[in-house]
């Protein structure tokens, strides 16, 4: 599946890394991104469904605080605390602080911070 070509659509992200190979695998295992190395030589990834993709970059200031702040969604934000966790990275926003929406925040390899989001029951 390929991105749509829409106006106004967010398509490319890039997230700093301090261990590009790290990070990769970190987001890879939690999330179900692909990875593929471009034209040029860098690690990119396409996002689980092929909406967006992006790579990580080198020598850029990791987003360390939640200033503009994305948010990856997922079935089950309890489960995927539970990978950051195991993966190594933190949680910096538990589970309940956005209620009633079922959020959380985490801390990557290199110190960005990420959302997760969870679609409600119906």
């Amino acid at each position: 599946m390929s991105p749509q070509s829409t106006h106004g659509k967010i398509c490319y992200l890039e997230i700093p890394a301090v261990d590009v190979d790290r990070s990769a695998a970190f987001y890879t295992r939690i999330f179900g991104w692909q990875t593929r190395r471009r034209g040029d030589g860098a690690l990119a990834f396409d996002d689980a469904v092929g909406g967006v993709s992006g790579s990580w970059v080198t020598g850029r200031s990791s987003s360390t605080a939640a200033g503009l702040l994305v948010y990856v969604m997922v079935d089950s934000v309890q489960s995927t605390v539970d990978a950051v966790i195991a993966e190594g990275g933190e949680i910096v926003q538990a589970i309940g602080v956005d209620a009633p929406e079922i959020t959380a925040r985490f801390r990557d390899p290199a110190g960005n911070v990420i959302g997760l989001y969870q679609e409600p029951s119906a």
